[in-house]
């Protein structure tokens, strides 16, 4: 990740630009880790995202919508008690470190003007958020607290002096020149990216990759040539703001990355990259690790179906040896006079083949001819009997795979929300057991809520994330005569477009939203159906979420995640 020193300086600019002299209005905390600020400022209201995530910490604008709890935690309140309704006087970064210091003038119960930092650290695992006494610099409180055990240089709990962490004695780049260069790199010693990474703060391996790249040779002219250019757009706050696509991984950076070969998106600003840049991802990793439990149960459930089909098609494979059962004991019974009591085989001819072969046929020798001819006949009875369980038990495997494979497929996509409904899903369907702190249930009356999209043309769409969404958007939400729209032969979301005759841009479109919420969301041309609602039935006793349809239109879409950014409404049902 390559939220630098660099990337922390531009949007600190952008920041400080856009929200300084902005008041403070709402503070929420939609996750452990994360704040939002709503801050009014220059006539305009502007959303500002707070993160000391372990793997996706950042500060910018945004214009995602995130849930407000309706219990804020300990830290939210304190920052509403101390920040609300305050004024931004100043945002800085701390030299060219991944720090940055909101400083907010408020008022207190009595009404005297009291001065509090927001000071926000991006440092990997490290990252964190503490509000402090701008005066005395004692910590209040902070979003993770460290004690003395967990570090040794600092502790961050309230009531402690803010230190900030340790220095790495290394040289501001912004206030060095050629000379400089010069002095801390040693060409003998060879890695002169990660010796720039070294000795200049603020800067990722991506930068020191791209000062190598664009000094060619890297000798002593060329490579702070190299350096001094890129540091000058620093300098004189001049970004480049873009999204790199390139060996299959995606980059981001003010700076413009010549030694990467790959797709470029621009933007027109700082905060507009880094908000789609992780758009979803942090969302993914507070999924990933929500639905661990759930991933693990459902591939093992799956795979152990798999082999149950296996197992079944082999008892099936047995069974249909029923016809070879009968045959033998008919022949028995009418050469009864061939066998005696103690005789291990005996040899008949058999009639029903047109060249009436000889037959060996086993015998029990402790039985009878008679015994071992209705043993046969039991046999016969037993398999011809099973072959019918067997093929049934089979169907039923099979339709669990193929609900396995549509809840695995709706966890990858899912939000913290939906993976909640699905959790409960699973409890109903039997594969899990009800923890104790779930014995609260949802009242009857209250409805999933379904993500809501509007078309090139105006048109509103809707998609279910999960079977309970999907059951209520199909059978209950839609109007009989609308359009659904579902991939063909592939797991996935239903999606519905409240109209009775779309236009041809809202089929493509919504096709492509329901191609991207499904299995097949990292292929091309994907196929997928639509139909009116009075044509799709759920059989009954079905699993969650299956239905069968028909006088459908097949439409060939490829998945775009630009295209679903672009469509999708900050709203829901």
């Amino acid at each position: 990740m390559s939220f630098d020193g660099i990337m922390t300086r531009a949007i600190t600019h952008e920041l400080s630009h856009t929200l300084h002299s902005g008041r403070i209005s709402k503070i929420y905390q939609p996750f452990k880790t994360e704040l939002v600020f709503t801050i009014r400022s220059n006539g305009k209201n502007h959303q500002l995202l707070l993160s000391a995530n372990a793997n996706f910490a950042r500060i910018h604008l945004t214009k995602e919508k995130h849930p407000n709890p309706t219990q804020p935690p300990m830290f939210c309140m304190l920052l509403r008690k101390h920040l609300e309704g305050g004024i931004i006087e100043s945002i800085e970064q701390v030299d060219m470190e991944r720090i940055i210091e909101i400083t907010i003038r408020n008022k207190d119960e009595l009404g005297d003007i009291q001065t509090k930092k927001l000071i926000v650290e991006i440092m990997g695992r490290h990252s964190n958020m503490m509000i402090v006494d701008a005066k005395t610099m004692v910590i209040l409180d902070s979003i993770k607290h460290v004690s003395i055990a967990q570090s040794s240089y600092r502790t961050v709990l309230p009531g402690q002096p803010y230190k900030r962490p340790p220095e790495q004695e290394k040289q501001n780049p912004i206030e060095t020149d050629e000379a400089g260069i010069l002095r801390e790199i040693d060409f003998n010693q060879g890695k002169l990216d990660r010796q720039l990474v070294n000795r200049f703060s603020g800067l990722s391996p991506l930068i020191a990759k791209e000062v190598i790249h664009r000094s060619g040779m890297s000798n002593r002219q060329s490579l702070p040539d190299a350096f001094l250019s890129i540091l000058s757009d620093v300098r004189n706050q001049q970004y480049y703001p873009q999204m790199i696509e390139a060996d299959g991984r995606e980059y981001f950076s003010v700076v413009n990355l010549t030694h990467l070969k790959g797709e470029v998106r621009s933007f027109s600003t700082v905060s507009e990259m880094l908000d789609r840049f992780f758009y979803g991802k942090a969302e993914r990793d507070r999924v990933k690790q929500q639905a661990f439990d759930l991933e693990k149960l459902l591939r093992n459930e799956y795979q152990k179906s798999k082999k149950k089909i296996i197992k079944l098609e082999r008892t099936l494979t047995d069974a249909d040896k029923a016809k070879e059962y009968q045959k033998k004991g008919e022949l028995l019974t009418a050469n009864l006079h061939l066998v005696k009591r103690g005789d291990p085989k005996v040899e008949v001819i058999d009639y029903y083949d047109e060249s009436q072969p000889t037959l060996e046929i086993s015998l029990d020798p402790l039985k009878s001819p008679s015994d071992n001819a209705q043993a046969y006949f039991k046999k016969y009875n037993k398999a011809k009997k099973s072959v019918a369980v067997v093929r049934e038990q089979i169907e039923r495997t099979k339709e669990d795979i193929h609900y396995l494979d549509q809840v695995i497929q709706q966890t990858e996509s899912a939000s913290p929300r939906d993976i909640e409904e699905i959790r409960e899903e699973l409890i109903e369907e039997g594969y899990l057991r009800r923890r104790q702190k779930q014995s609260k249930k949802k009242r009857k009356d209250e409805k999933p809520q379904l993500e809501i999209y509007t078309s090139s043309t105006g048109l509103p769409f809707y998609v279910g994330k999960n079977n309970k969404q999907n059951d209520y958007l199909t059978n209950r939400f839609a109007r009989q005569d609308e359009i659904w729209l579902h991939t063909k032969d592939i797991p996935g979301s239903h999606v519905v477009i409240r109209s009775t005759e779309p236009d041809e841009t809202t089929i493509i479109e919504a096709a492509t939203v329901a191609a991207f919420f499904s299995k097949a969301r990292q292929s091309s041309s994907v196929p997928v159906d639509y139909t009116k609602i009075r044509h799709v039935k759920k059989p009954n006793g079905s699993k969650p979420g299956f239905v069968t349809y028909d006088q459908q239109t097949t439409v060939f879409v490829t998945p775009d995640e630009d295209t679903i950014l672009r469509l999708r409404s900050k709203e829901t049902t």
